[in-house]
């Protein structure tokens, strides 16, 4: 059974139809990537996948049950994480308080409930080792973290969690060559800790890296939906520019 399943996911704004039928699956341990030009419903989908919309018609499966009526707290509490292209990080805090985000451990001191600091940093020290990130230290201000450096933070916060599947907005967009590989290699360790994860990127050879499938949308519909092995970066370029193909019906095999 697929980790997570779109079934003819459609969502329309007025008389624009965002997304037309929807149709794809994420497995455990599996990265698909999620290609298409601006507009072409990638942030829409991804903001019904994650509750922020509810779609008009289909149905979104997650480990067999249906997300369509749940809010995105409940989405997250299944298991579902999205890490925004702009990460959403207070920069003007340190590594572990970040991590933490609003969800900050505690402790109690004659009473008084107070932030346990010690034991934040501790476990967050534990969660960079585990995901191999390169941070220099875990009390350092994040703002001062290069921008591969911030995404590390990124994801460590969401496997926090526990998700089972990360959602990821163009993760290497503003990342020079090196930072770039450090992050696909995070998204790698994902997988062998069995994690789904859906790659949203322009960058093409990013998503042949890392990418098990991609999925290509075009004006709200699935163009394409192949193994990495079995396409090209020119048939993928062609499914995204229109060249080739009518919207396919139905999730991958």
């Amino acid at each position: 059974m697929s980790l997570l399943e779109l079934k003819d996911v459609r969502k329309t704004f007025g008389a624009i139809e965002a997304l037309r039928g929807v149709a794809f699956s994420v497995e455990e341990g599996s990265v698909v990537g999620l290609v298409g030009d601006n507009g072409a419903g990638k942030s829409t989908l991804m903001k019904t996948i994650t509750g922020v919309y509810r779609p008009d018609g289909g149905d979104i499966l997650f480990d067999g049950l249906s997300l369509v009526d749940k809010d995105p707290g409940a989405i997250r509490q299944a298991g579902i994480e999205m890490i925004y292209q702009d990460l959403a990080l207070a920069r003007m805090r340190d590594v572990a308080a970040n991590i933490f985000l609003g969800r900050e451990l505690t402790r109690t001191v004659l009473g008084v409930r107070l932030i346990d600091s010690k034991r934040m940093r501790a476990e967050a020290e534990a969660m960079i080792a585990r995901l191999g990130a390169r941070i220099p230290s875990v009390a350092q201000m994040t703002g001062q973290l290069s921008g591969g450096q911030q995404q590390s933070v990124a994801i460590a916060r969401a496997l926090t969690f526990n998700p089972r599947l990360v959602i990821m907005d163009e993760p290497t967009a503003a990342l020079a060559v090196r930072e770039v590989e450090h992050v696909l290699d995070l998204i790698q360790t994902l997988k062998t800790r069995g994690i789904g994860v859906i790659l949203i990127s322009h960058r093409l050879t990013d998503v042949f890296s890392v990418c098990d499938r991609i999925v290509v949308l075009r004006q709200g519909a699935v163009i394409a939906d192949d193994a990495t092995r079995d396409t090209s970066m020119n048939a993928v370029v062609a499914h995204i520019v229109g060249a080739t193909d009518a919207p396919r019906q139905g999730a991958h095999p």
